[in-house]
Order: C-alpha cells, then structure tokens, then sequence
C-alpha cells in the first residue's frame, strides 16, 4: 500500500502522459491481482488442511514466487516509465 502511494505519488510529481500512466496503473494493477490470488491460495491451504503436506507447501511457494516476479517486473516497468523522465528534468541526456 505504501509503494502504490509512493508511485502514484512520484507519477504526480513527474508529470506522466497518458500512455506513461498506463503502464503504471497496469503495473500496480498486476501485483495486487497477484497479491490477491497469492492470499487465495494461502487461505485454501489452510483451510483444507493445517497440516504440513507437500503439495499445499509447493503451491504456497509457487504463488508466493509468482508475487515475486510480478513486483520485478512491475519495478522494471516502473522504471522505464521514471528513469527517463527523471533524466529529462535534470537535463542529463
């Protein structure tokens, strides 16, 4: 929540065009969505057995690591979007 704030809040602050914002909505859009499903699954597991079994563990660790790849690139998108602009205001072509 507070990197969403943070990156809306910089989106502000650099001015973006449309398209710019896009990305950007896009990019947060998918680490809630992944957030969410990685939830999903943890609360599924858990209520279908608090046991340790494999199989609920593998699937924990594969949502988590799909979070994990979503924030990376996500980070990647975010920064194509900032690093230009940034370089832009400071002149640093």
């Amino acid at each position: 929540m507070v990197v969403t704030a943070a990156v809306i809040a910089v989106s502000f602050a650099l001015k973006l065009s449309l398209s710019e914002w896009r990305w950007i909505i896009l990019s947060l859009g998918l680490v809630w969505s992944a957030e969410a499903l990685n939830t999903a699954i943890e609360r599924l597991s858990d209520a279908v057995s608090m046991e340790r079994k494999d199989q609920l563990r593998f699937a924990k660790d594969t949502a988590a690591w799909g979070v994990f790849v979503t924030i990376l690139i996500s980070a990647l998108i975010i920064l194509t979007v900032f690093v230009p602009r940034i370089l832009w205001l400071y002149e640093i072509h």
